[in-house]
């Protein structure tokens, strides 16, 4: 439920591999992982971030189904979706509820979990993009003797 993008268009379009790479899901761990970063580089500045605070955030990088739940909960109650991920991050990882999104906006976590979304399609684009050309480029050598009749304005040339 929570790990394909949904929509028309994806939906008879989109490859398995992007409909993940635009799923809820993947977003939501996305924004854990950015979390994980800034509280590891707060601890490394010398922050009141401990290390044991980091290492409750990496082992709940993974967003279950009961995380997903929990959140919805929240956001129900918070009306805004960053909040009722920062508070479901904090139930499972209570030590670091504390420290969590400390010193981000909503927009930096949206913004920038977008921004590595986007990088992830355009990546995936592009090597199937060279798997096409070599596709392509393999038809044009295998075939390249064989006569073929051409065609203009409809008609035979």
């Amino acid at each position: 439920m929570h790990d394909r993008y949904a929509s028309p268009l994806a939906e008879r379009n989109a490859s398995e591999q992007m409909l993940r790479i635009w799923s809820a899901r993947h977003k939501f761990m996305l924004w854990r992982r950015l979390w994980l970063a800034l509280a590891r580089a707060q601890h490394e500045l010398g922050l009141h971030v401990t290390a044991e605070q980091v290492d409750e955030i990496r082992e709940h990088l993974e967003v279950t189904d009961k995380d997903m739940a929990r959140a919805a909960e929240h956001e129900k109650r918070l009306k805004h979706d960053v909040m009722a991920h920062v508070h479901a991050l904090g139930d499972a990882a209570p030590l670091a509820r504390p420290i969590l999104h400390l010193g981000m906006t909503s927009q930096d976590i949206v913004c920038n979990a977008d921004l590595l979304i986007q990088q992830e399609s355009l990546l995936l684009v592009i090597l199937k993009t060279v798997r096409l050309v070599g596709s392509l480029a393999d038809f044009a050598l295998r075939y390249r003797d064989l006569p073929t009749l051409g065609w203009t304005h409809f008609q035979p040339a």
